[in-house]
């Protein structure tokens, strides 16, 4: 299928190169940091992204602290806050962060800009079908029996997808399943996707959480479909600098153990109302029960709900490489890398691996089940 864009493709380029991390990076590649010998303080900058649900365990990292355990003494940690992964992958190529949490299409893309700068994915944060895929309509749309049918009403619609990202390769995958072509595509940004909703000037949009659920929360739209709804999976991962990893094999176990607590802790139930306290600390827009819904809430499965709202795999499962198989040959279809396939020394699994099997563990490490409106006890 191809996209009816309401605008011309060169535009719509360049605004998907920016989205992808494609532009405003250094023209050489960055020298390496250095780090210091193991075993001693080191101070990371940490870019990770409170505004997308599926890599809380940042989140979590940051409000309980849980690296003070493993890193060396006297180590510091900054957290720099990302408004999409783009951000994050070019602080990262520009030396100015040496960790980062995305989503899976700016991760990806990170690994290809070795002339720039060596990132490498290290571990897999988050694994859903309604994290990233989430399908909304205006609320003035008809009743649908099912979320199949939210998707046939789309033909001929206007609908606002930010281009590139996770939400767009749901969508094509969406509409090609139901066979149906919307009147145009437009390559909005959530800030004009949530514009678009309150104007009454759109038809339906495709966005991620914490997002989708404070559209649906503020009545400016409603869940129609996601990617439960045709089997569509999207993800979040945890990236660093090759020079880090190098140099510095201490600090990525120590992040990494941290990391796989941190993970716990959010697939924890008891632990529900704590993470949403601290989303809604590092956030600024967001109410508590918006945030907390995103992550934790329940949604019909007549609108795209599913039981279980996240996979924690922390290593590179069968579905994790398999997602990042499919989205690398996505983002070369639609020409935002030169490549189909990452490089082999892009994915290194053997930290978390070993991590695992050090502490008994096996992966997935969690799951995060969906609970009903009255497990939420804020105000």
């Amino acid at each position: 299928m191809s996209w009816n864009i309401a605008k011309p493709w060169r535009l719509v380029a360049a605004t998907l190169a920016t989205a992808l991390g494609l532009v405003a990076v250094p023209a050489a590649r960055a020298g390496d940091i250095d780090y210091g010998k193991p075993g001693t303080p080191v101070h990371l900058v940490i870019g990770y992204q409170p505004y997308y649900t599926e890599s809380w365990s940042g989140v979590v990292m940051r409000g309980k602290k849980l690296y003070e355990k493993y890193l060396p003494k006297g180590s510091t940690v900054d957290f720099s806050i990302g408004l999409q992964g783009a951000v994050i992958v070019n602080a990262m190529l520009a030396g100015k962060e040496n960790i980062g949490y995305v989503g899976d299409m700016p991760g990806i893309v990170s690994t290809t800009k070795q002339d720039v700068a060596d990132i490498r994915i290290v571990a897999a944060i988050g694994l859903g079908t309604d994290e990233c895929n989430i399908m909304l309509a205006r609320t003035n749309a008809p009743p649908f029996a099912s979320a199949a049918d939210g998707l046939k009403w789309l033909q001929g619609k206007n609908v606002g997808i930010p281009l590139g990202s996770c939400a767009d390769r749901f969508a094509r995958e969406a509409f090609k399943k139901a066979g149906v072509t919307p009147a145009a595509v437009l390559n909005q940004s959530i800030e004009v996707i949530t514009s678009g909703f309150r104007a009454g000037k759109l038809d339906a949009a495709v966005v991620w959480e914490p997002t989708a659920s404070r559209l649906v929360q503020e009545g400016l739209a409603r869940r129609i479909a996601s990617g439960a709804t045709v089997g569509a999976t999207d993800g979040a991962f945890l990236t660093m600098r090759a020079d880090l990893i190098k140099q510095r094999p201490d600090i990525v176990r120590a992040w990494l153990n941290a990391e796989l607590d941190a993970e716990l802790y959010v697939a924890d139930p008891k632990n529900a109302m704590e993470v949403a306290r601290m989303a809604t600390e590092q956030t600024t827009g967001f109410k508590e029960k918006m945030l907390w819904s995103s992550l934790y809430g329940s949604n019909p499965v007549a609108s795209g709900g599913t039981p279980q709202r996240l996979t924690l795999p922390f290593a590179i499962t069968p579905p994790v490489a398999q997602l990042l198989d499919s989205a690398t040959v996505f983002l070369h279809s639609i020409k935002s890398i030169s490549v189909d396939k990452l490089r082999p020394e892009a994915v290194m699994p053997e930290f978390a691996q070993q991590i695992l099997k050090e502490r008994g563990l096996t992966a997935p490490v969690g799951k995060v089940m969906a609970m009903p409106d009255s497990a939420y006890t804020g105000k």
